[in-house]
């Protein structure tokens, strides 16, 4: 019987990814790999909320995953309201925890 050792699927498709990043949370730098989301990037960096409820102030973060329970709502470079397990991380990005509606800084 031939054996043959683990391989990552990295591995096995040769694949070379494009080094890490740096971005920051609420001024606290962390690291990015290239085709992360915001909210893979966060969750990486050990931090599981981002946002708070707009009445009780309850902690929020990725929950479905796929961009339908707006639970990962977060304020990226100023822009609040931007839904972190969708947007992809970008070396630079500034994410804030964002409390309530996102707006409370903003004139409407």
């Amino acid at each position: 019987m031939r054996r043959t050792h683990a391989r990552t699927p990295a591995e096995l498709v040769a694949a070379r990814p494009e080094p890490e990043f740096q971005l920051t949370f609420d001024g606290r730098p962390i690291r990015g790999l290239p085709g992360q989301s915001i909210a893979a990037t966060l969750w990486s960096a050990g931090i599981l909320t981002w946002r708070t409820t707009r009445v009780h102030g309850r902690p929020r973060g990725a929950f479905c995953g796929i961009g339908a329970c707006y639970d990962c709502l977060a304020t990226v470079n100023g822009r609040p309201n931007q839904r972190a397990c969708l947007l992809p991380a970008r070396p630079g990005d500034a994410i804030t925890t964002q409390e309530g509606d996102g707006y409370a800084a903003l004139d409407r």
